[in-house]
């Protein structure tokens, strides 16, 4: 598997995609502002924790988890922006590995009270969709690009795993509205609060006060990198605040 995603990542840059050349994104370049320097992981620590583990390596652009760097058994390796954001637009690159299973969240809380990123962080999947058994259940709840359980993609857009995909995640309380565009194309939306947020919840393995009293309820909150035991790797990671 490891070979494949590497192969993968080589092509990606002999095709001329190198690691710190810009992804295009929206008008307005002087609003965007770099989450991801490609060199160290300055701005980002560990859920609940301080620092970043080795298990996330920043190089040449690109910010890769190898979970075979995991210490035997600390198993929570997700990291957290230090900042908080509540409206705004990320614009992020994911290469899944072949099988490989990931997501990024937004919204996240920590302290006592937060076991995990996805307690309270709705999460946006990243996931080999045609290597995953995940991504097979329908409705395709755990498609890449899916609200993750919520909102299925209207269409299937994403690239294999080795090829990098590009997100544009919306999240504007201000109109109450999110979206997500997957290599340039929007596939998901849905409110961020109100009577169709709660159905949404409800039908879903959020509905759980126990575990999930604080899902989707904070408008502030950090943005997350999942670690979900696969290889997975990120670059060109921005945002501009609406």
């Amino acid at each position: 598997m490891r070979k494949i995603f590497l192969i993968g990542l080589a092509l990606g840059l002999m095709s001329g995609s190198t690691p710190l050349k810009e992804k295009k994104i929206p008008a307005d370049d002087a609003k965007w502002e770099s989450l991801f320097d490609g060199e160290t992981l300055n701005g980002w620590h560990r859920f609940n924790r301080k620092g970043v583990k080795p298990i996330w390596k920043a190089e040449n652009g690109i910010l890769s988890l190898d979970p075979k760097l995991r210490p035997k058994g600390d198993y929570i390796h997700d990291i957290v922006t230090d900042k908080t954001y509540k409206s705004f637009q990320l614009s992020i690159e994911w290469n899944i590995s072949e099988g490989g299973n990931s997501g990024i969240f937004w919204g996240v809380q920590e302290g006592e009270s937060h076991a995990k990123p996805y307690t309270s962080g709705p999460e946006i999947q990243i996931i080999d969709n045609e290597g995953h058994p995940d991504a097979k259940v329908r409705p395709n709840f755990h498609q890449a690009g899916a609200l993750y359980d919520m909102v299925q993609p209207t269409k299937d857009v994403s690239k294999p795993a080795g090829e990098w995909n590009h997100v544009l995640l919306t999240i504007d309380h201000n109109k109450n509205e999110g979206s997500v565009e997957l290599n340039g194309t929007k596939i998901v939306e849905f409110p961020l609060r109100g009577e169709e947020w709660d159905s949404l919840v409800f039908n879903s393995k959020f509905n759980d006060d126990c575990n999930y009293k604080y899902f989707g309820k904070m408008k502030s909150g950090k943005i997350g990198l999942q670690d979900h035991g696969n290889e997975v790797s990120f670059r060109n990671i921005k945002i501009r605040e609406l």
